[in-house]
C-alpha cells in the first residue's frame, strides 16, 4: 500500500514540473507555434503585395492587415482611449509628434535593436520618430521631399527659363521666385498665377527651416523665430502682388487650375505627382521639376510603431524592420510612388528613370537631392494646432489689415497654448 502511494505522488509531480515546464511565452520564431499580429495601415501607406510577401516571409506568424477608412488618426486615438483592440503594429502619418506625449503607450524600438540599422535612413527622418526624451516611438517609412513644379511651355511663352537647373539658378530664393511671378503675370495679362494658394506658400518656407515653432524642451519660439515671420510676409506679398490661384489642393477649383493652364507653378512634395497626373491629364508632357526656391524641404511621410499593448514586441518589429528595409522600401516606389527614406535607394535606376508626364525628366534625382538635404528640426506635439491657427489666419487675410495681421495671429496663437 505505502509503495502504492508513494508511486501516485511521484507521478503528481512528474506531470506539475512537466506542466510548469511548457511555458506559453517561449519564443514563437524559434518554435511551431504561430502567433498573430495585427498591423492597421490606410490605402497606399504600405504596397498591398508587399505585406502578402510579408505573411510568406513569416510563416510563424499569422499577419492579419486591416485597411483602416475614414479619419484614421481619430480611430487610432479613440481605440487607444479605450485601452482595447489596439493593433501589434500601426502605421502613423506626419502628425507622430502629437502622440508624443503618450510615448509610454509605445514601445522604444531602441530596446529591440533600432540603432543597429540608423545608418540606412535619413538622419533628420530618423529623428522625427525620436520623443525629446529619447524614446523611438516611430519607424522610418516614406518621405516627403518637396520640389517646384512647372509648366515648362507657360515659362517660356513668359520668357522665363524653362531647364531645370536654368530655374533653379534664376529662382533659387523665394523673392526670385516673386519676380519671375510678375514677370508671368504681365506676360499673360493677370490670367495665368505663378501659384496655387497661399497657405502653401507658408508651408513650404516653413518646411525649409531647422527651426519652427517650439524648442526640443517646449518653448514657444514661433514669435521670435525669424523663419516664421518671413514665411509669412512671402506668404502675404505673394497675395498682394495677385500671384495667387486662391485654389486650394485637393478642390475641384485645383484640379481644374493645374489642367487648364491657370496655375503655371507650386512648390509641392514627391506625393504630389500623383494627384497633379490625375488632375491634369491635358497637360502630360509639359511639366517640369526642379528644385525649391528657398532651400529643400519635407512635407508628409509616414512611420509605424508598436503599442504596449501589443504581446509580441519583438516579433512586431522584426515585421516593421523587414517591412521598411531599403530593398522593399525601392520596392514601394516602384509600386506605390512612396519615396524612400533610405538613401541607399536613390542611386538605383529606378529613380533615374524619365517620366512621360514630366517630358522625360527623371524627377526622382531631383527630389532624392531634396531629401538628401532636409535639416533637421522638431515639431513638438503642440505643432499641429499653432500650425492651424496661423494658416487659418493667413487664410482669411484679404478681409484683414495686413499690418498687424501678424501680430493679431500670434494673440490668437497665445490664447492656443494657454488651452
Amino acid at each position: 500500500m505505502k509503495q502504492r502511494t508513494w508511486s501516485l505522488v511521484i507521478l503528481i509531480a512528474v506531470l506539475v514540473i512537466s506542466g510548469c515546464s511548457s511555458s506559453p511565452t517561449a519564443d514563437p520564431l524559434s518554435s511551431n507555434k504561430k502567433i498573430t499580429l495585427t498591423l492597421w495601415y490606410w490605402n497606399r501607406s504600405i504596397d498591398d503585395q508587399l505585406l502578402q510577401k510579408a505573411k510568406e516571409q513569416f510563416p510563424n506568424i499569422h499577419l492579419v492587415t486591416q485597411k483602416i477608412g475614414g479619419d484614421f488618426k481619430s480611430k487610432l486615438k479613440t481605440t487607444m482611449a479605450a485601452k482595447s483592440g489596439e493593433p501589434d503594429i500601426v502605421a502613423l502619418n506626419d502628425w507622430i509628434m502629437e502622440l508624443f506625449p503618450s510615448q509610454d503607450r509605445f514601445y522604444d524600438l531602441y530596446e529591440f535593436g533600432a540603432a543597429e540599422v540608423k545608418d540606412q535612413y535619413l538622419d533628420w527622418k530618423w529623428q522625427q520618430g525620436v520623443t525629446p526624451d529619447g524614446q523611438m516611438i516611430g519607424f522610418p517609412m516614406d518621405t516627403g521631399p518637396t520640389a517646384l513644379f512647372y509648366r515648362e511651355d507657360l515659362f517660356k511663352e513668359a520668357g522665363l527659363p524653362t531647364d531645370p537647373e536654368e530655374v533653379h539658378k534664376q529662382m533659387s530664393t523665394w523673392d526670385d521666385y516673386r519676380k519671375a511671378g510678375l514677370t508671368l503675370k504681365e506676360a499673360f495679362n493677370g490670367k495665368v498665377f505663378m501659384y496655387d494658394n497661399i497657405e502653401n506658400v507658408y508651408n513650404e518656407i516653413i518646411s525649409q527651416s531647422d527651426k519652427k515653432y517650439f524648442t526640443p524642451e517646449g518653448d514657444f519660439i514661433g514669435d521670435s523665430n525669424e523663419t516664421i515671420r518671413e514665411a509669412w510676409d512671402m506668404s502675404v506679398a505673394f497675395h498682394k502682388d495677385g500671384l495667387i490661384a486662391n485654389a486650394d489642393h485637393w478642390t475641384p477649383e485645383w484640379n481644374a487650375g493645374v489642367n487648364k493652364g491657370k496655375i503655371a507653378s507650386f512648390v509641392g512634395a514627391v506625393w504630389m505627382k500623383q494627384p497633379l497626373q490625375e488632375a491634369a491629364p491635358d497637360t502630360a508632357g509639359k511639366w517640369r521639376v526642379t528644385r525649391a526656391p528657398g532651400g529643400d524641404g519635407n512635407v508628409g511621410g509616414s512611420f509605424m510603431a508598436i503599442p504596449k499593448s501589443s504581446e509580441h514586441p519583438k516579433e512586431a518589429f522584426e515585421v516593421i524592420k523587414w517591412l521598411q528595409n531599403p530593398e522593399n522600401q525601392l520596392t514601394m516606389f516602384k509600386t506605390t510612388n512612396l519615396f524612400p527614406s533610405t538613401p541607399s535607394a536613390y542611386d538605383s535606376a529606378t529613380i533615374r528613370e524619365g517620366e512621360p508626364f514630366f517630358g522625360g525628366q527623371a524627377t526622382g534625382e531631383v527630389f532624392a537631392e531634396s531629401a538628401r538635404n532636409v535639416q533637421i528640426s522638431f515639431f513638438g506635439e503642440r505643432y499641429p494646432a499653432v500650425h492651424g491657427v496661423m494658416t487659418r489666419w493667413l487664410n482669411n487675410i484679404a478681409n484683414l489689415d495686413p499690418a498687424t495681421a501678424f501680430d493679431e495671429a500670434m494673440q490668437r496663437v497665445e490664447r492656443e497654448l494657454k488651452r
